[in-house]
């Protein structure tokens, strides 16, 4: 994903994960872009979702996009897109902030046809399942799993 990245006509110039289930693909991503000769400067949206269920709820942002980003172009970075809700909302606010452009790169792509916000880089898609690990979790808990697991419905 990184070289695609890179390669891209619109290349980016600051990552914004989206914390808290981005925090660790973004990590890899970054250190990826790097070595791809794409330094990227770091700022967080930490946006909520979930709480401690597995249905989504309202998104809370508690803490939103800085004025670091105005006329700069920025990569959202999350986990996983599900139904677009969060990314949306995080794109929102990243335009409203003054951002010349936003793009959007997750980890995992449920791909669901009613998802309101779409990825421009995906690493996998998978399918409706829950996920948890390498960032993603289940009410907090499997976090800091080193791979991607299924939770059973």
């Amino acid at each position: 994903m990184a070289r695609l990245i890179a390669s891209a006509p619109l290349v980016p110039n600051v990552a914004m994960p989206v914390l808290v289930g981005g925090f660790v693909f973004a990590a890899d991503l970054i250190r990826a872009l790097a070595w791809e000769g794409v330094p990227m400067d770091v700022e967080m949206i930490w946006l909520r979702s979930y709480g401690d269920k597995r249905v989504a709820s309202a998104i809370s942002m508690i803490a939103g996009p800085s004025e670091q980003i105005a006329g700069r172009h920025v990569l959202v970075i999350d986990g996983v897109l599900d139904a677009g809700r969060t990314i949306a909302k995080a794109v929102s606010l990243i335009q409203a902030a003054g951002a010349a452009s936003v793009q959007v790169a997750v980890m995992l792509d449920k791909q669901r046809g009613d998802a309101v916000a779409k990825a421009d880089f995906t690493g996998f898609a998978v399918g409706d399942d829950f996920v948890v690990g390498y960032g993603m979790d289940d009410a907090g808990r499997y976090r800091g799993l080193p791979y991607i697991g299924k939770v059973p419905s």
